[in-house]
């Protein structure tokens, strides 16, 4: 990708503050064996740029004074809450030196497994990127990992994905992680027998009649006749 640059001569808070007001985003560009420099780009090119997978994980060229520069994005400040950019960093590319990139996985064919697709299973992407260390030329954009092979019970790790030629994937501790594991679903819970059936030994109390009445309710008992006196 290509992008267009400018030269920022003043520095400081208050003049990044000014400059933003301008439309312009402030950032630098370091590295390759020069001084770094500070530049200055139209923010809303950036902003849609960034929007961009590419823009994070290729050599991109830099167009500054009339100059093209191949350098890589290394940093982006944005706003706490607000669509804006506030700084980004740049690095310079050395042709003959290796870089160490984070690039993402992009996966497919998960549908088209027997795990997924008749075994009842799901695929949990556990990874979405990797640590790379290549020659700039040799920098992938993405690497397609292929997940039609994925099995009940298994899993696919990083010793499984063939990568681009020139490029080593870069491990912290374990040498073999996982990428993708196969996950059951767990089956639907069986439907509630009826509540008559699921009392045990129970009865369903006798339906009355149509039109039955209910019984008459006693009268109070007579009280006897107090005894005449003599």
């Amino acid at each position: 990708m290509k992008f267009v640059a400018f030269e920022r001569a003043m520095q400081g808070t208050g003049a990044s503050r000014r400059l933003r007001i301008t439309g312009r985003t402030p950032g630098i560009v370091y590295g390759g064996g020069t001084e770094p420099q500070q530049i200055e780009i139209d923010h809303n090119a950036l902003w849609h740029a960034l929007k961009k997978e590419a823009f994070h994980a290729t050599v991109l060229d830099m167009e500054l004074n009339g100059t093209e520069n191949k350098v890589l994005l290394r940093d982006v400040q944005m706003h706490p809450f607000k669509q804006l950019v506030l700084h980004v960093d740049f690095q310079r590319v050395d042709a003959k030196t290796r870089l160490h990139m984070k690039v993402p996985l992009h996966y497919s064919g998960d549908e088209n497994s027997s795990a997924i697709k008749t075994e009842g299973c799901i695929a949990n992407h556990v990874v979405t990127e990797i640590e790379v260390l290549c020659l700039p030329k040799d920098l992938p954009e993405f690497i397609a990992v292929d997940l039609s092979g994925l099995k009940k019970g298994g899993s696919l790790h990083l010793a499984d994905v063939t990568l681009p030629k020139g490029v080593t994937a870069v491990t912290h501790g374990n040498k073999n992680p996982v990428l993708v594991s196969v996950v059951v679903i767990a089956a639907a819970a069986a439907p509630v027998a009826d509540a008559g059936e699921a009392a045990a030994g129970g009865k369903a109390p006798a339906a009355k009649a149509p039109g039955a009445k209910a019984p008459a309710a006693k009268a109070p008992a007579a009280k006897a006749p107090a005894a005449k006196k003599k």
